[in-house]
């Protein structure tokens, strides 16, 4: 294993949800999470005296998900080169073609901030910050500074397993969960007949269909019926 593959075990073997959601992922709807991911410095060792905490807050918006694999993302765009790294991890531990469910999440980020204090006591006060506030779905994570990005990616693969246990049955009862010979789950074909139809009907951008066509590899397969939507 390369030095760089070990940097982002690390990350991972050290990313600890100091506080889960209190809720669940939505099955069908959108869902808002919102989390603090507290570190220690990455220049911790550089300098002596008190305590610091690394602080970044933002949240993590999921959209109804939609079953996956991980050839599929691998091909998203976004994801940092740590991150699509994990992803890869991933594939080669799992398989290609293993289905999983997908959320559609987006980070955005709100701040960064450092205090001047050891990460347990933050820990402590952010509790009772999310206590009063009486949020379900606020997030607590302990991750590495300089790999923050594979540590919230690492909470984003966990809160999926979290939600499985309720979508899996409802996806398997409609056969959503079953792959075909291409590799591909029928959630994905239906989900691909949707956007032909939105196409259709002029409520959404040809752009939006092609790419998701190619991230599943399937353009070539779809795209006699792509064109067509141009010689109506």
């Amino acid at each position: 294993m390369s030095t760089y593959d070990e940097r982002i075990q690390f990350a991972i073997a050290n990313t600890v949800v100091m506080r889960p959601p209190r809720q669940q992922l939505a099955t069908f709807g959108n869902t808002n999470i919102s989390y603090y991911l507290v570190s220690e410095p990455a220049y911790r060792d550089l300098v002596r005296g008190e305590q610091e905490t690394v602080i970044r807050e933002g949240r993590v918006l999921a959209e109804r998900p939609r079953v996956v694999t991980p050839t599929y993302l691998i091909n998203i765009e976004g994801f940092s080169e740590h991150a699509r790294r994990y992803i890869e991890l991933v594939q080669q531990e799992q398989g290609p073609n293993i289905p999983g469910l997908f959320y559609g999440y987006r980070n955005e980020f709100k701040e960064l901030n450092i205090v001047s204090s050891d990460i347990a006591s933050v820990v402590h006060k952010l509790e009772e910050r999310i206590n009063s506030e009486g949020n379900p779905l606020s997030a607590i994570i302990k991750g590495i500074d300089e790999l923050w990005d594979v540590s919230l990616l690492k909470f984003i693969f966990e809160m999926t397993e979290f939600s499985l246990g309720n979508n899996v049955s409802e996806l398997r009862r409609r056969g959503l969960l079953e792959v075909d010979s291409s590799g591909v789950p029928m959630d994905a074909r239906v989900n691909i007949e949707r956007l032909f139809a939105l196409v259709m009907k002029g409520e959404l951008d040809p752009s939006t269909l092609k790419l998701e066509l190619e991230r599943w590899g399937l353009f070539e397969e779809y795209e006699d019926r792509f064109l067509r939507l141009f010689k109506r």
